[in-house]
């Protein structure tokens, strides 16, 4: 049996009864995944976002178990308090954008292992949307999903693209694909950035959540990418917008207002994905989950309906 991992209710501000554990991927490096197991209608597969960690979605737990869904969630490789690959931890990093389907492997795994009730359904948010809808293309055993701002593609001004491609690439052969890509920093976002002007949520409430929970625990925070990440991102975007979209129900959701990652790939791969829905957040930036309350709402009882109408 795995062993029982740190879960820091202070500040996830859940629904009781959450248990975390020590998660071993097929290549030994150590995640975390935590579990919320109230709910018959189904287990939600929950994808953070780069930077993320598993408390900062125990909210979302609470909203799945109001609709009778119970939710499972994953620290991925080098963030939360999974497995970091370079001595900067503060720097996000991975060998190769694949690594990440051994996290969603193991993730399955012990989802089945605890019995949680299936079918299963995934929610996937930003840097997870990329990993979740790699993994749907590969066989996923979800009876449907959504997206929250799929990093489909990573916003980056035209004349800047070539740029971050070639400097991401020659970072690999010249030995530092370890440093930050530019205009990133080890400070993680929401303790550098004002509420004003922020690119991820209209809610202040939201975003002091956010602050607190990466200042109580300062061992969740992350800050930006590597050279190396950036590269693999990059090649990973472009190569699924080359393949078809899934067998899957999906409903998309994605702010107005979104700033973190490119819409473009978004519009295309929904208005391509037969019986896919494409609902546009007005006002909202990149965490919709974590919007205003009635934006929330509307948001989750979309969601409630999409499932229902996939069982």
């Amino acid at each position: 049996m795995a062993a029982a991992a740190p879960f820091y209710g202070d500040v996830a501000d859940g629904p009781p009864g959450a248990e975390a554990e020590w998660l071993t991927a097929s290549d030994g490096v150590r995640l975390r995944a935590a579990y919320w197991p109230d709910g018959g209608k189904g287990t939600v597969l929950l994808f953070p976002g780069r930077t993320e960690y598993i408390e900062k979605y125990g909210a979302t737990a609470g909203d799945f178990a109001e609709l009778g869904y119970a939710m499972a969630a994953i620290d991925w490789r080098g963030q939360g308090l999974a497995d970091r690959a370079l001595d900067d931890r503060n720097t996000g990093h991975v060998m190769h954008f694949s690594d990440y389907q051994m996290d969603v492997a193991a993730m399955l795994d012990a989802v089945s292992a605890h019995g949680l009730p299936e079918p299963y359904y995934l929610v996937a948010h930003s840097m997870g949307g990329a990993i979740g809808l790699r993994a749907c293309m590969q066989g996923l055993p979800v009876r449907a999903a959504v997206f929250s701002a799929p990093m489909w593609g990573i916003a980056i001004t035209g004349l800047l693209r070539p740029v971050a491609w070639s400097l991401s690439w020659a970072s690999r052969r010249a030995g530092f694909g370890h440093r930050y890509a530019p205009g990133t920093k080890p400070e993680t976002y929401v303790r550098d950035a004002a509420f004003e002007g922020n690119v991820l949520t209209t809610d202040r409430s939201m975003f002091e959540a956010m602050l607190t929970q990466v200042t109580e625990h300062p061992d969740l925070a992350l800050g930006g990418p590597s050279l190396h990440w950036l590269y693999e991102a990059l090649r990973e975007t472009r190569a699924m917008a080359r393949e078809p979209s899934p067998d899957i129900p999906v409903l998309t959701w994605v702010g107005s207002n979104e700033r973190v990652v490119d819409t473009a790939p978004i519009r295309v791969r929904m208005a391509h994905w037969p019986g896919g829905k494409l609902e546009v957040v007005e006002g909202a930036e990149h965490e919709v989950l974590m919007e205003t309350p009635a934006t929330r709402a509307r948001i989750f009882s979309g969601i409630g309906a999409h499932f229902a109408a996939s069982s």
